[in-house]
Parts: C-alpha cells; sequence; structure tokens
C-alpha cells in the first residue's frame, strides 16, 4: 500500500498539490483524474520521489520514501512522466534495457534480457525492436517507453497520461496491457488520466482532484457519477450504461 499524509507542493506562494491525504491499495488500477492544474501530475510525482513534497509523508508499505536508497525505490516503483527526452540514438530494445538499470547498473545477465524480451512481447513491439526512436511514430515511441517501464519490474507502476500521442486501438491496447498487469501479475498501476471514459472502462478506484485538492474518492462505480462529475469538472456529463461499462457522455 502507498499513503499519502497530508502532502503540499507549493510554487512561489500558490498550491499546486495541497493538504493531500489517501491510500492506494495495492493490486488494483487507480486513475488520477481532474482538469488540467488540478495537481494529479505533480502528486504522481512527488509519489514516485522525482519531486520533493513541501510537506507531509509518503508511506510505501509503511516505510517513509524520504529514507530510501534511490536504487532500492527504483526497484519498488516506476514512473513514466509526460515527457521523454533522450538526445542519444537508441533502438526500442536499447531502450527497454534502461528499464534494467536498478538491478544491473547496466551490465545486464541473461534474466535481465528476459525481462526486456517479455515487456517487448507485452507491447507488441518485437517486429520493430531493433528500429531507432527517431524512425518511431508517436504511438511507437510511447509504447517502447511503456515497455522499458514493464521491464523495470516493479510492483509499483505510475504513468502520467500514458495514452498521449496514441491513437484509439493503442489506447485501448495500453489500458488492457495495464489491466492484465494488474489481474495476472498482481502489480500496482496508478495513472494521470484525461480520458475519463479510459478511466470508467479500467480502472478500479478513482482519485478525483480540483485545484489541487481531493474532490472525491473511491471505487469506480461510485465516482462514475454525474453528480462528482459536474463538482470536478464544471459541466453536466450524461452517464450511460454500454456493455456493463459507465460511459460518460459530454461532447453534446
Amino acid at each position: 500500500m502507498i499513503e499519502v499524509k497530508n502532502v503540499s507542493k507549493r510554487y512561489s506562494n500558490k498550491y499546486v498539490v495541497e493538504d493531500v491525504s489517501l491510500k492506494i491499495s495495492k493490486g488494483k488500477i487507480t486513475s488520477f483524474i481532474g482538469p488540467n492544474g488540478a495537481g494529479k501530475s505533480t502528486l504522481l510525482s512527488m509519489i514516485s520521489r522525482l519531486l520533493t513534497k513541501d510537506q507531509g509523508e509518503i508511506l510505501l508499505e509503511g516505510q517513509d520514501i524520504s529514507k530510501s536508497k534511490s536504487q532500492d525505490l527504483a526497484k519498488k516503483i516506476s514512473i513514466l512522466k509526460q515527457s521523454n527526452h533522450i538526445t542519444i540514438r537508441l533502438t526500442i530494445r536499447e531502450l527497454v534495457s534502461f528499464g534494467r538499470f536498478p538491478y544491473s547498473q547496466g551490465n545486464l545477465t541473461q534474466e535481465d534480457w528476459k525481462h526486456v524480451d517479455e515487456a517487448i512481447r507485452y507491447m507488441e513491439l518485437e517486429d520493430i525492436q531493433h528500429k531507432f526512436l527517431d524512425q518511431l511514430s508517436g504511438g511507437q515511441k510511447q509504447r517502447a517507453y511503456i515497455a522499458m517501464v514493464i521491464a523495470q519490474n516493479t510492483e509499483y507502476i505510475l504513468l502520467d497520461e500514458p495514452l498521449n500521442n496514441l491513437d484509439m486501438k493503442h489506447s485501448v491496447q495500453i489500458m488492457k496491457v495495464l489491466r492484465r498487469l494488474v489481474d495476472e501479475l498482481g502489480k500496482t498501476v496508478i495513472i494521470v488520466i484525461h480520458d475519463i471514459n479510459f478511466a470508467s472502462c479500467y480502472s478500479d478506484y478513482i482519485v478525483a482532484l480540483k485545484d489541487g485538492k481531493v474532490v472525491e474518492e473511491g471505487e469506480t462505480d461510485r465516482i462514475i457519477n454525474s453528480h462528482i462529475l459536474k463538482s470536478v469538472y464544471d459541466m453536466d456529463i450524461q452517464i450511460e450504461d454500454i456493455d456493463q461499462n459507465k460511459i460518460c457522455v459530454y461532447y453534446a
């Protein structure tokens, strides 16, 4: 379990995350939803320790993450941020192998390459694994980065808007992969996601943020509710039940 206790982050005099407390259960997909500027990505970065909090506590299995060694933490939590800028020319396979660095320190063993191969296969990148990143479409590149995170083989996987640059087919593929990681391998996935219908169809738990605070949190069925979503997004959202999924209609 990850416990966030009274965590805040401020830039100048403005809070981007203010006094947030929540618990993230193991073996589930938890989605952070909310409008731009709600503090979703900042909160995710603090949970992974990419960003330092100004106050509060973040506990991983009861241990304060601020006291963990970076290499030890990287074996428990992996994160993929929205923007990834790698300046050296790499193939997909080379990029995915970077996920093994916390274990191999650059000297990959047979076991490490096994995890690399499995991640490439999970993301259906076998046919193009020797292509360079600068030869890829935005969607192919995003899938390669997610494969790198999968290869890291952490119990907790944090993804900041993983569906960026993806078309509908590959967005569904990513969400199905995340669902499999949870259902088949027992991983715990936390995602920042803008598409509330993907959150509705694939999440177990949803945390809705607005103006740096948690507005609502709970099981997906409870949060995908017109009244709750209006309080988050300031707009009327109609909910339709389609094939046992709650689908939000907000285009009209």
